[in-house]
């Protein structure tokens, strides 16, 4: 799900937005590093703002990592004081208590109105935080039986990728947390902006929340597989049209029964939902790079009418296109 909501800091440059991520003894070093090259890295040409980035950690010292070498973090907890995105990206041990200054630092962080991320087990922290109390969350599915047990008043969404409740948002594990933080970036900045970014990290530029967790296994690397991918790119290019699965099924020239299976193992949904992902995302394109009238939006994103389309965006993301664009371009 996904609440276009504003950011703490002016978006209009006249003050740097504070990007603080915590980590820790035993981080893994896939998980730092994924908020660092979505906000760590310089590029300005690509028109993000120049953020004053910073990696903190309730310890002192060097830290250890599960990689087997150590990096040294220069800010301590007091870094979040002013942060306006907060960022855990992962835990070491959800059976592990945070440390209580790190759980005091969030909350207080929390209750001044900043933007809190989870990704991965860092939803664990933000639930022992009692953040995510009565609110909906996610995290990786391995652990999500855990999850559950030990923060029973979380309502907890195991299937996606990742849940955006406004000012916390919580994903699920490895590139998940990817996926989440070029949705925090789009949400600041833009789809243009955040874009920029997933070509330069070649990734896909937007992935719905509400997407599958994981795949059950890899598609084999055959001719069909082929069909398959290439129909993909196509139905993305032509979302306009009427497709039914059955006519999908007959471009791939596969009985329907092999096509819905291959269907699903390729992206982890089914085609009613993947081809709904697919229009959102394009409508939400067009709200935020063109002037273009919702009407004409909902023909050429493929929902047939204004209506449709207003129903549809108001069951994903709690507000309306108008208001979309509104949030994102200020008209």
């Amino acid at each position: 799900m996904a609440t276009p909501a504003s950011s703490p800091a002016p978006r209009d440059g006249a003050s740097r937005h504070i990007v603080a991520v915590v980590a820790f003894d035993r981080i893994s070093p896939f998980h730092l590093s994924v908020p660092c090259a979505v906000f760590g890295e310089d590029r300005s040409g690509g028109g993000l703002p120049d953020f004053d980035f910073r990696v903190c950690a309730a310890e002192t010292g060097a830290l250890t990592t599960t990689a087997g070498f150590s990096i040294a973090v220069t800010h301590g907890l007091e870094a979040l004081a002013d942060a306006h995105i907060i960022i855990v990206p992962s835990w070491r041990d959800p059976d592990e208590a945070p440390p209580a200054a790190l759980l005091d630092a969030l909350r207080a962080a929390h209750a001044r109105g900043a933007q809190l991320v989870g990704l991965c087990l860092g939803a664990f922290v933000l639930a022992a935080a009692r953040i995510l109390d009565e609110r909906p969350a996610s995290t990786h599915w391995a652990w999500a039986d855990n999850f559950a047990r030990r923060y029973p008043r979380v309502r907890l969404d195991p299937d996606v990728l990742y849940v955006d409740d406004g000012d916390v948002m919580t994903s699920a594990g490895t590139a998940a947390g990817l996926d989440c933080c070029l949705h925090v970036l789009r949400k600041m900045c833009g789809a243009q902006v955040a874009n920029y970014v997933a070509r330069r990290l070649v990734v896909p530029p937007h992935r719905q929340g509400g997407q599958a967790q994981f795949v059950q296994q890899p598609m084999p690397p055959n001719p069909r597989g082929d069909r398959l991918s290439g129909l993909l790119d196509w139905v993305s290019g032509h979302l306009d049209l009427p497709h039914t699965l059955d006519t999908l099924a007959g471009r791939a020239l596969m009985s329907r029964r092999t096509f819905t299976r291959r269907f699903r193992l390729t992206t982890g949904t089914t085609v009613g939902a993947w081809l709904l992902a697919q229009r959102l995302a394009r409508a939400q394109q067009l709200l935020e790079s063109s002037d273009a009238s919702v009407e004409a939006i909902a023909g050429i994103a493929g929902f047939g009418s204004a209506a449709s389309l207003r129903q549809h965006f108001a069951d994903a993301f709690r507000t309306s296109p108008s208001a979309w664009r509104r949030e994102f371009r200020g008209v």
